[in-house]
Parts: C-alpha cells; sequence; structure tokens
C-alpha cells in the first residue's frame, strides 16, 4: 500500500519540478538581483545621457537655423545693395608698368613712367611704354556689356589725337538675336596683328615695327560681332584715329577682323581698313589770286593749307601656334594711303601715294615655367616716293622713316623720291616673380637701309641704333 501511494505521486512530484526550477541559494540569488540591478540602473543613465545629447543637438539645429536665417537676410541686403549700386557683374582690374630705357642715338637714358604722348610725339622707344591702367567693365542680366578702360598720358585717344585723353576704350556690346551675335560701339582700340597693346598681354617691352608704325590706333564707330563655332568676325563702320570728323569730311572707313580657332594649339586671323583717314602731309600749297593794294595789279601767290583727309587700304594676315613651353607668332602687312607720301612729285609737286610692306615674326620658349626667352624679328619695306607710313607722312629721323640723309659725299639727300626699309631684331626675357608681379629685359636694334637715325652728340645720321630696356608690370 506504502508502495503504491509514492508510485501515485510520481507525476505530482514531476510536474512541480517542471513547473518551478530547483531552488537557488539565497545568496546567490541576492547576487543575480544585484547585477540586474546595476545593469538597469546603467541602462537609465545611458538613455538619460542620450536624451540630453539629443537635446543638446536640438539646440544647436536651433541656434545653427537662427544663424542660417541672419546670414541668410544678410546676404539679400547685400545683394541689394550691390545691385542698387551697379556693382553686380562689374570687374575691376588695372596694371602699372614703369620702365628704365636707354636710347643709343638719342643719348638718353632714364625711368619712363606716365610721360606725355604730346612730349615727343610717339615714338618706338615709348609706344605704349610705362602705364597706369584702370579697366571697369560691365556685365547686365541680359548679357549687354559695357566697358571703359582709363590709361593717364598715354591713352589710345591720347595717341591718335595728340591730347591728353584719359579715354583708352569706351565701348558697348549689345547681344541682339543672341549672346552670339552683338552690336558694339564706341572708341574701340585697333585689334590688327599677333601683338596686344597691354604691357600684361605683350611679352616684351617694345612693340614690333608694324605694331608701332603701320597700323592705326583705335576706331570710333559702331557695327557688329559674330561668334560662330571656331570663327570669331569683327565688323566696323567708323571714323579711323579721329573722335569726330572736321569740316568737308565725312567718309568713315569699314574695319574688320576675322579670327579663326583651328585648334587647340593654333590659330589665325587678318584684318583690313578701306576708307578715308586723317593725313598728316605738311608739304600742302595752294595758289591764290589777290590785289596788290599798292599797285591795283592781280597777284599769283601760295599758301600753305591744311590736307583734307585721304583714301586709306590696309590689309594684314596673323598666326599663331602655342604649345606647351613654345610659342611662335607671325604677321605680314601692306598698306597705302593717297596723297601721304614724304616726297611730292619733283615735276609737278603734286602729292603721290605713300606705300609699304611689312613682316614681323616672334619665337619664345621658356626654360622653365616662370622664366621665358623671346626673339622678334621686323622689317618694313617703304622705299616708293620717299617713303612714308601710316600718320608718318614726314620724314622722321628718330623712328626712322623718310628719304636716306647723307648723299655719296656726306651732305644733303642723294635721292629725296628713295625712301629707306627698316629692320629691327629684338631679344628679351621675362620673369614672373609671383601671379600679379613680371619682370622683364630687352635688347633691341634697329637698322635701316641709308643713314636715318639722327644721332644728337655728333650732329649727323646713321643707319643703326640700340635700345635696352627693363620693366616691372604689376597687375591685379
Amino acid at each position: 500500500m506504502k508502495h503504491k501511494i509514492t508510485s501515485s505521486l510520481m507525476p505530482v512530484a514531476l510536474a512541480i519540478a517542471a513547473a518551478f526550477p530547483a531552488v537557488m541559494p539565497t545568496s546567490a540569488m541576492a547576487d543575480t538581483n544585484q547585477d540586474l540591478l546595476a545593469e538597469l540602473r546603467a541602462l537609465k543613465a545611458r538613455v538619460n545621457e542620450l536624451e540630453k545629447k539629443i537635446e543638446a543637438q536640438t539646440e544647436v539645429r536651433a541656434e545653427q537655423q537662427q544663424d542660417f536665417n541672419r546670414i541668410a537676410v544678410k546676404t539679400e541686403a547685400m545683394e541689394d545693395a550691390r545691385d542698387m549700386m551697379g556693382f553686380k557683374g562689374l570687374k575691376i582690374s588695372g596694371y602699372m608698368d614703369p620702365a628704365f630705357i636707354y636710347n643709343q642715338r638719342q643719348h638718353q637714358a632714364g625711368f619712363q613712367f606716365l610721360n606725355a604722348v604730346s612730349d615727343g610725339g610717339y615714338t618706338y622707344d615709348n609706344s605704349y611704354i610705362g602705364m597706369a591702367v584702370i579697366d571697369f567693365t560691365k556685365e547686365t542680366d541680359s548679357g549687354s556689356r559695357w566697358r571703359v578702360t582709363l590709361a593717364p598720358q598715354r591713352s589710345t585717344q591720347a595717341v591718335a589725337e595728340g591730347s591728353a585723353s584719359l579715354v583708352h576704350e569706351a565701348s558697348v556690346s549689345v547681344p541682339l538675336t543672341d549672346l552670339q551675335t552683338r552690336f558694339i560701339a564706341g572708341h574701340i582700340p585697333d585689334w590688327s596683328g599677333y601683338e596686344y597693346l597691354p604691357a600684361t598681354q605683350n611679352k616684351l617691352i617694345t612693340h614690333n615695327l608694324l605694331f608701332d608704325l603701320t597700323l592705326p590706333t583705335a576706331y570710333t564707330g559702331a557695327g557688329l560681332e559674330l561668334t560662330r563655332g571656331k570663327w570669331l568676325v569683327k565688323g566696323l563702320l567708323a571714323n579711323m584715329n579721329a573722335s569726330k570728323r572736321n569740316a568737308n569730311e565725312k567718309t568713315p572707313v569699314l574695319a574688320y577682323r576675322v579670327d579663326y580657332a583651328k585648334g587647340e594649339f593654333q590659330g589665325f586671323g587678318f584684318a583690313g581698313v578701306h576708307g578715308k583717314a586723317k593725313n598728316g602731309t605738311e608739304n600742302v600749297t595752294r595758289d591764290i589770286s589777290a590785289v596788290n593794294p599798292d599797285t591795283g595789279a592781280i597777284e599769283l601767290t601760295t599758301e600753305a593749307v591744311t590736307q583734307q583727309d585721304s583714301r586709306v587700304d590696309l590689309f594684314e594676315f596673323d598666326a599663331y601656334f602655342i604649345r606647351g613651353d613654345l610659342t611662335v607668332q607671325g604677321q605680314v602687312s601692306w598698306g597705302r594711303q593717297q596723297k601721304a607720301s614724304i616726297t611730292a612729285d619733283p615735276d609737278s609737286g603734286a602729292l603721290r601715294s605713300a606705300m609699304w610692306s611689312g613682316l614681323s615674326g616672334l619665337v619664345a620658349y621658356k626654360f622653365e615655367p616662370r622664366l621665358e626667352g623671346i626673339a622678334r624679328f621686323d622689317t618694313i619695306f617703304n622705299k616708293k616716293n620717299g617713303g612714308g607710313l601710316l600718320t608718318y607722312a614726314t620724314a622722321d629721323d628718330h623712328n626712322g622713316i623718310g628719304p636716306d640723309q647723307t648723299d655719296a659725299d656726306g651732305d644733303g639727300v642723294d635721292n629725296p623720291s628713295k625712301g629707306v626699309n627698316r629692320s629691327a631684331l629684338t631679344l628679351g626675357l621675362n620673369y614672373a616673380f609671383n601671379l600679379n608681379t613680371t619682370l622683364k629685359f630687352e635688347y633691341r636694334y634697329d637698322w635701316a637701309s641709308g643713314p636715318i637715325f639722327w644721332d644728337t652728340k655728333s650732329d649727323s645720321y646713321k643707319k643703326s641704333n640700340q635700345l635696352v630696356g627693363t620693366s616691372v608690370v604689376v597687375s591685379f
């Protein structure tokens, strides 16, 4: 009986054992509870820490948003103020290039900076050397461009008209059907040849002979500028070298320039001018009849008259190859101006046409990224009718233009109707001191086919001249 009861209670015991695990000792149970409580406290502390970080980040974001809003308001206010004052799309740049020039035949050496064109005229040893230039360019939202460049004493307008004008360029460019088709107008510097006028774009200090003696200075007029793929075409109806025509002058010139960028490294261009422009001859006279108050007889006399403008035809072709350290540029030119020769017809005294042709070539190589060597050769053929070049219709013993000044006997002019040919070889270095400063050095040797350079000490004519120059070009 006792055995049966025990057997019958066995399932109940097993069920109780399965439902309740074995009872742990009191000390072990206590340790486990303490560990759980510690973990819960640590977890709660971590949660509190994360909540504080989230709150802090929320506050930072709120402050950042406030700062951003303040910056946005200030930026909009600054943009509004800029637009109201006209500064949107405005760019200001400029440069200076103080120079030191030595001229052998002039026995002259010294610094050259901001000297007036009227002081000695335009010569190859002052050209556009020693300038201070500031340039303002403005582009509107519609794509119109406005440009004014100021250059005291040596602006293109000062050179063209012998004035004290500051204006180097004053031009507008207005898009017509699109941004590649533009109306252009104003006072615009000449665009002929491979060599640029600004010292920041000219590798040497002086300019080539074609630039100085055979090309226009500037145009005042209006025309079109067209960009079509690799082609750029510009044309103007304008006054050449004059901001206003004189009485009895009404024919403009057609001036044009075409450029083609053949590829990344090379291209070519050509330019021309055709029309009427100022004639610089001084030997113009006319016959006049007047009554002699003493005898009452009609007498014939002559008087000097101002020469009217005359027909000009100019054409030049230029090309370039620039790749890596090597630069090669060249230009050929031809020109004539009616009634502008230095020597009149020996029989009739009538003025004759001045005609010339010439070429210029330049090679430059960078020996290292900052140091570049340059060599340039120029020549002008100018023998016809005693010589005469564009705006140079009288003999010029400084630039070397006109008839051979010494005959076989050393006295006078051998043949007044035969002008001299002119050439020049120029060697130079330029060093980029930094992004805004370039140091230049140049040696130039000029010569002619006959004595034409006046030596101020010996009071005699020489066939050659030498020039040494150095300059510093600082731009922004």
